[in-house]
C-alpha cells in the first residue's frame, strides 16, 4: 500500500513531525523538531510529494513536542514547540511564503513533553495546551489576540504525563483534555467545565508507558474514541467512547517493539480510519486496517530508518490518497512513503 520510504536530511535526533501547508501553495509541507540541535526543520512541497532542502529555525533547549495551527488569524500558519530543557513554549509567527519570524517564548511547568492547539475557551481564537512531564500538571495559555498568550493554568495529572490531544469527547460543544500518563500506565480525561477551565481528570488504564494518543470517532457511532501507543507492552490500545465523555476499557492490538506514536486517519479511503503506528524499536512503521465497528486488523509493517520516533499521515503528492511521514531519530532524517 505504500512505497518505499523517500528520506531528506534534518537536524540531530528528529523527534517530532507534524505536516500543514505554510507556504499557501495548497501543498503539504514537513515541519519536524531536532531535539538534538534546538531547532525546527521547514521542509517545503515542490510538488509530486517531494520535497525542498530544509529551512532551520532556532527554538529552546530540547524541544520535544510541535503544532502548526494559526494563532493569529492571518490565515497563515504558525508553528508552536514545546521546549523541554528549557521550561518554555516558543511560538513562531508565519511571516509569509513559509518562512518564520524569531520564537517568542512562554514559561511553562517543568520539563514539557508535548503540545496541543485548539480553540478551548470558545473565542475564536486557538489556545495552546502542554503537557508539563516533570511537574505532573497539563497547561492552558489562553490566546490573548493576535498570537500572544496569557501565563498557563495548570490542571494536576498523573505521574509523568507525556502526550496530549484536545476533542470534544462528550458532545458539548466544547474541547476538553486527553493525556497520556506513562508512570502509572493510565489516560486522563479533563472534561471542560466552559471558559476554557477543566475538571479534575479521570482516569482509565492502558499497557505500560503510553506514549502517545490519538482522539477520532473509529466506531461510526459519532462519539470520539482513544486511541494509545503503549511503549512497554507493545500495543496499541482502543477505548471506545460509552458517551458523556466515559470509556470503555481498553481494546489490545499487538504492533511493533516499542511503539512511540500513533496516528488516526483514512489509508484506503473506506471513509473508516485506521491506526498508523511508528514502532521505534523495529525500525518500522505498522498499519492496522479498521475493518468496521472500530476493530482492527493485524497491523502490516513498512521498513524505515532507525529510531522512528513519530509518524504523520497526509497527502502530500495531491493523488487524494494519503501518505505516511516518519522521522528517523537514528539517522537524522525524514522519510516520506508514498501511498501506491
Amino acid at each position: 500500500m505504500f512505497l518505499n520510504q523517500t528520506t531528506y536530511p534534518v537536524g540531530a535526533t528528529p523527534y517530532l513531525v507534524a505536516v500543514a501547508d505554510v507556504n499557501s501553495d495548497n501543498k503539504r509541507d514537513i515541519v519536524v523538531i531536532n531535539s538534538g540541535t534546538n531547532t525546527v526543520s521547514v521542509l517545503l512541497n515542490t510538488g509530486n510529494g517531494t520535497f525542498s532542502a530544509q529551512t532551520i529555525y532556532v527554538v529552546g533547549s530540547t524541544p520535544n513536542g510541535v503544532a502548526v495551527v494559526d494563532v493569529n488569524s492571518d490565515n497563515k500558519s504558525d508553528i508552536v514547540v514545546a521546549n523541554a530543557g528549557a521550561n518554555t513554549v516558543s511560538v513562531l509567527l508565519n511571516a509569509g511564503s513559509g518562512t518564520f519570524s524569531a520564537q517568542t517564548t512562554y514559561p511553562v511547568g517543568t520539563n514539557p513533553y508535548s503540545v496541543a492547539v485548539a480553540d478551548v475557551n470558545s473565542d475564536n481564537k486557538p489556545d495552546i495546551v502542554v503537557i508539563n512531564h516533570s511537574s505532573t500538571t497539563v497547561g492552558v495559555l489562553l490566546n490573548a489576540g493576535s498570537g500572544t498568550f496569557s501565563a498557563q493554568i495548570t490542571y494536576a495529572v498523573s505521574n509523568s504525563p507525556v502526550s496530549v490531544a484536545v476533542a470534544d469527547v462528550n458532545s458539548d460543544n466544547k474541547p476538553d483534555i486527553v493525556v497520556t500518563n506513562a508512570g502509572t500506565n493510565t489516560i486522563g480525561v479533563l472534561l471542560n467545565a466552559g471558559s476554557g477551565t477543566f475538571n479534575t481528570q479521570t482516569t482509565y488504564p492502558v499497557g505500560l508507558q503510553p506514549m502517545s494518543v490519538a482522539v477520532v470517532d473509529v466506531n461510526s457511532d459519532n462519539k470520539p474514541d482513544i486511541v494509545v501507543a503503549n511503549y512497554a507492552s507493545n500495543t496499541v490500545g482502543v477505548l471506545f467512547n460509552a458517551g458523556n465523555g466515559t470509556f470503555n476499557a481498553q481494546t489490545n492490538y499487538s504492533v511493533g517493539s516499542a511503539p512511540w506514536s500513533v496516528a488516526v486517519v483514512d489509508v484506503n479511503n473506506d471513509n473508516k480510519p485506521d491506526i498508523v503506528v511508528a514502532n521505534e524499536g523495529s525500525s518500522n512503521v505498522g498499519v492496522l486496517l479498521n475493518t468496521g465497528n472500530g476493530t482492527f486488523n493485524t497491523q502490516t509493517t513498512y521498513s524505515v530508518g532507525s529510531q522512528p520516533y513519530s509518524a504523520a499521515v497526509a497527502d502530500v503528492n495531491s493523488d487524494n490518497n494519503p501518505d505516511i511521514i516518519v522521522v528517523n531519530g537514528g539517522l537524522n532524517t525524514v522519510g516520506v512513503l508514498l501511498h501506491c
